[in-house]
């Protein structure tokens, strides 16, 4: 059977019945002419007489070396072949050997798959060396060993049970040790190494004392201190809900979503992978509460893990919940009306702009109050300018959004995100005043009219000397439906008014155009206006 390796490099044998050196060299060297290595090392007088149950140290050197495969990188992340040697960047794909260091930026993540399939994801921020990879035999049980200086990293060993399997994963002052199972080990940053089991069974061992050991099962971890002083065993935190997540993010800046409550929980940590086996995770994060924001990935299907840390900061069971992310193409932005403003039933536009490489748009109409999980007031799929017209819908208050529609290759439509709902409101346009009832003084010199208003409107009037208003001799905004002009030259002219409502801010077209007729300060007893040898009109000075 096997022991835990030694510090000085090997680990145990113990003798049965019918063992011999050339046996046992050939079954963990795969060379039976190996065997007087075991005979010196262990300084065996007689290799043809091996007492049963006595314990033969196997030195590790001897084994076949290994190598391992990084499948997946995330980010940055460099790696050094021996201790002592430069750093290069780390690629997928790339052998790596006994010795090699690998060091994982922040925001970053690496996975290296063993000879067996074991797999090991070295989380963001992490320092890790690969300080054996050998195997017993020529086709025996891998014999690993990691050693962690910084961060963390979680791993999936074998598929089944191998008590001759060797995986270790040491920190300056705990070793963790598994046959097959799925679990973590990271540091803290005041040096407490914490080891959590969601699969199979661990054994955790503090310093350098092979007695001080503690064994973990599924959903149990454990902290060992700076001094590698072993902690109480502690049940994980349940999983939790995320229920809350949507389907589909469609925020083109960040994924961000609400993770419900765990109870006695410090804080949660999330990652998003490609893979539901999470090897191939791209964000990740540790955050205080259950609001979790991490920055946008493409477009397509991922999957969430979450977890709830406890108070010494072991990470609980995890949860997953499939995500799928669409923000292309963006939606357009809004145009006119403003956000909460008033536009005309009549004449009034919902206008966005344009988007590049969209050949149409998708604008929604929807009750302010039932918003758009009830029956849609208007649902207009084919816009090609980014506009809609209003006249069918009533007066009152509405929610608008829009998405843009692109073209795919094979010339299906795809639709983009909505935009955010945005509010506005529906009313009619103001009258525009009645100037048959308008009241024009003309026994006073000038003009001086009048005309009905209401409160809360403000009018522009405008006057010109032709019906076409092509030359304009006044333009003016008041806030009362009266007029003078003293001083303006006696004849006739065209005035028309419109009307502002303050409460909508929507104006009225303007009225039809009448004529007045502004008079002179002295006239005939015609009425006429008398004027000097000039021409210009008499006043009284």
């Amino acid at each position: 059977m096997l022991a835990l390796a030694s510090p000085e490099g090997h680990f145990e044998h113990r003798i049965r019945q019918g063992d011999t050196l050339e046996r046992l060299a050939t079954e963990y060297y795969g060379d039976y002419k190996l065997w007087p290595e075991l005979q010196q090392y262990n300084q065996v007088v007689d290799p043809r007489r091996l007492r049963p149950g006595a314990v033969l140290r196997i030195p590790v050197r001897l084994l076949s070396l290994q190598t391992a495969e990084v499948s997946f990188v995330e980010g940055q992340a460099s790696v050094a072949t021996k201790p002592g040697a430069e750093h290069t960047e780390l690629k997928p794909g790339q052998k790596l050997t006994e010795g090699a260091e690998i060091k994982v930026a922040p925001d970053s993540f690496v996975t290296v798959k063993l000879a067996d399939g074991s797999l090991i994801r070295i989380q963001a921020n992490s320092d890790v060396r690969l300080k054996q990879l050998r195997r017993t035999g020529r086709a025996g049980s891998l014999q690993s060993v990691l050693e962690m200086h910084k961060g963390a990293v979680n791993a999936t060993v074998g598929t089944e049970p191998d008590p001759s399997r060797k995986f270790e994963v040491r920190t300056p002052r705990a070793t963790t040790s598994v046959r097959g199972t799925t679990f973590d080990v990271s540091l803290t940053e005041g040096g407490d190494a914490l080891s959590t089991v969601t699969h199979g069974k661990v054994s955790v061992q503090g310093g350098s004392d092979r007695k001080n050991v503690a064994r973990l099962t599924e959903g149990q971890g454990i902290a060992v201190s700076g001094e590698g002083q072993l902690g109480q065993t502690r049940n994980l935190l349940s999983p939790p809900d995320l229920s809350r997540i949507p389907e589909t993010m469609e925020d083109s800046n960040f994924l961000s979503f609400q993770i419900e409550p765990v109870q006695q929980a410090s804080a949660y940590q999330v990652q998003v992978a490609r893979d539901e086996s999470m090897n191939e995770v791209l964000r990740s994060g540790t955050f205080p509460s259950g609001q979790v924001r991490l920055k946008i990935v493409d477009d397509g299907s991922y999957y969430v893990v979450a977890r709830a840390m406890d108070a010494q900061q072991l990470p609980g069971m995890p949860a997953k919940r499939k995500l799928r992310v669409k923000t292309q193409p963006p939606p357009p932005l809004y145009q006119q009306p403003a956000p909460g403003g008033t536009t005309s039933r009549t004449s009034g536009m919902l206008k966005c702009t344009p988007v590049s490489g969209v050949q149409k748009y998708r604008i929604q109409v929807a009750d302010s109050a039932a918003g758009f999980d009830a029956p849609l007031l208007l649902d207009l799929n084919d816009s090609e300018d980014c506009s809609a017209q209003l006249a069918s819908l009533p007066v009152g208050s509405y929610q608008w959004r829009a998405a843009s529609i692109r073209q795919l290759s094979n010339g299906s439509p795809d639709q983009g995100p909505f935009s955010q709902p945005q509010a506005f409101k529906l009313a009619n346009d103001p009258s525009a005043p009645d100037l048959s009832a308008m009241d024009s003084a003309e026994d006073l010199p000038g003009l001086h009219l009048r005309w009905p208003g209401e409160a809360g409107q403000i009018y522009r009037l405008q006057v010109s000397a032709t019906e076409d208003f092509a030359t304009l001799l006044a333009d003016e905004t008041l806030d009362t439906p009266v007029w003078n002009a003293s001083g303006i030259r006696p004849g006739n002219y065209y005035v028309r008014i419109r009307t502002h409502d303050n409460s909508t801010g929507l104006d009225s077209p303007f009225s039809t155009a009448r004529q007045v007729r502004a008079a002179a300060e002295i006239q005939s007893g015609f009425g006429l206006p008398l004027t000097s040898s000039d021409g210009e009109p008499l006043t009284r000075k």
